[in-house]
């Protein structure tokens, strides 16, 4: 039966592309791999990408390539893979950068959990890979 490999991409939408860039390039760390002012921002973490787009702009046709439009209005979620092992130093990280912690527990699977909010709201996940109790490469 056929079925993908993996998830390639995530999208999250944000209304300010900047904040969410002192986030994710700043505080989290992530790479940069492409920008374009006003529409998006890419990062490379891991094997994959976390795609950030101002909604507003992606639903209007732009650029040589016939990709869709598309957007998403409201908070999203995303969870960032980290052992189990590196959970307290990125606890400590997020609250020495202003960061509330929203929750921090531990899944029945014995994985444990820290969520947070990006500047639009959208809940940021770390966790384990335990936590889907499934082998990943």
């Amino acid at each position: 039966m056929l079925k993908p490999d993996a998830i390639l991409e995530t999208a999250l939408y944000v209304s300010d592309i900047n904040a969410a860039h002192a986030f994710y390039g700043g505080i989290l760390n992530l790479e940069e791999i492409l920008h374009v002012p006003g529409r998006h921002r890419f990062y490379g973490c891991g094997p994959g990408m976390l795609l950030l787009f101002v909604a507003e702009a992606t639903r209007v046709a732009s650029g040589p390539f016939p990709v869709p439009t598309h957007g998403a209005d409201g908070p999203g979620h995303m969870c960032f893979r980290v052992s189990r092992d590196a959970l307290d130093a990125w606890r400590s990280h997020l609250e020495d950068n202003g960061l509330e912690i929203e929750a921090d527990f531990e899944w029945p699977t014995g994985a444990r959990s820290i969520y947070i909010r990006d500047p639009d709201q959208n809940s940021i996940e770390f966790s384990e890979p335990l936590l889907w109790n499934r082998p990943l490469p």
